[in-house]
């Protein structure tokens, strides 16, 4: 499996401008889960020449060929990740809207367990919780 947006787009055999190109490479970098927005800001500042409509149609077509994937955190904004990753969950601090990932075995394993006791057999799943740090 192809690791980078960039390389997975090569394989799937899009065909890739200049500035699709740099839409892929500013994923690549990103460690958050960016909206349109912020990706337009991030890869604007690359190429002035990328509009925001650009933006737009690339995470679309990203989106449709399974190379990313949108994320919705309650907030309003469509995030994205790269799809195919190592799955994992989301923690989201709703008072800085900072999104932490993880992996827990045990959540895994119950999740199992809960669909097998109704009569289920997982495909999938998505597991997002939302908090606020406690004060001290």
């Amino acid at each position: 499996m192809p690791t980078t947006i960039l390389s997975r787009c090569e394989a799937k055999g899009l065909r890739l401008t200049d500035q699709r190109r740099v839409i892929a490479s500013v994923l690549d970098e990103a460690r958050d889960h960016p909206d349109v927005e912020e990706l337009y800001a991030r890869a604007s500042a690359k190429d002035a020449g990328i509009s925001l409509a650009t933006v737009y149609r690339t995470v679309r077509l990203f989106e449709e060929r399974g190379i990313l994937e949108k994320l919705d955190f309650g907030d309003g904004r469509a995030r994205y990740e790269a799809a195919d990753r190592a799955h994992h969950d989301h923690l989201i601090d709703m008072e800085t809207g900072q999104v932490i990932e993880f992996f827990d075995p045990e959540i895994e394993a119950l999740q199992e367990r809960i669909a097998e006791r109704l009569g289920y057999e997982l495909t999938g799943h998505r597991f997002e919780l939302y908090g606020t740090r406690k004060k001290p």
